[in-house]
């Protein structure tokens, strides 16, 4: 079940003014909700893109390596080695 949260945001100055020429008749966008949603959305896709290009280099530097650099893991291995970097 999706849910809803409602925000509450004091903005002034130069931050109203810039909200405002993007919102209503002259800007980009109807209303504030809409806006700041789009806000949201994008900021989360460059945070998913960027995750991806982290993920991307981690790979591309894991088939680079010579073979003679890998080792054969376990699944527990791999658990015990995951468990040791989130503690650290």
């Amino acid at each position: 079940m999706r849910r809803s949260t409602t925000l509450t945001v004091r903005l002034g100055g130069a931050l109203s003014d810039f909200v405002s020429a993007n919102v209503g008749e002259t800007g980009a966008y109807e209303n504030v909700s809409e806006y700041i949603r789009d806000l949201i959305r994008r900021d989360k896709e460059r945070s998913e893109r960027e995750a991806f290009e982290r993920l991307k280099a981690e790979l591309e530097r894991a088939f680079a390596a010579p073979d003679d650099t890998y080792r054969p893991l376990s699944a527990s291995d791999v658990i015990a080695r995951n468990k040791a970097r989130s503690a650290s």
